[in-house]
């Protein structure tokens, strides 16, 4: 049996030290096997948002293209008039329902 010194010993020390701090963080540091299912999840709520934003993106592109000032939809900008301007013609007749 070899006899080690106190500089071998500080060094296996050191070595080991840095081993169980690499074992620590491949467990449980913020890209370990513990992160693993908060990350999945965290990516599941992304994908839905962003499915969410497209389809919501997708509409508004619609909306924009139905109001181009060259070839309006008439539909729809007589809607967007009578909602934010408040006309309507006079052979109309306005019926409020209450908000309950």
């Amino acid at each position: 049996m070899r006899n080690i010194g106190p500089e071998e010993r500080l060094k296996q020390g050191l070595a080991l030290l840095a081993l169980l701090l690499l074992a620590g963080f491949a467990v449980a540091g913020p890209t370990g096997v513990l992160a693993w299912s908060e990350n999945i999840t965290a990516l599941e709520a992304r994908e839905s948002e962003i499915a969410k934003l497209t389809q919501k993106r997708d509409a508004l592109r619609n909306r924009v293209m139905l109001l181009d000032p060259e070839a309006a939809d008439p539909d729809l900008a007589s809607e967007l008039v009578r909602e934010q301007l408040g006309v309507m013609r006079e052979d109309e007749v306005v019926i409020t329902l209450d908000d309950e």
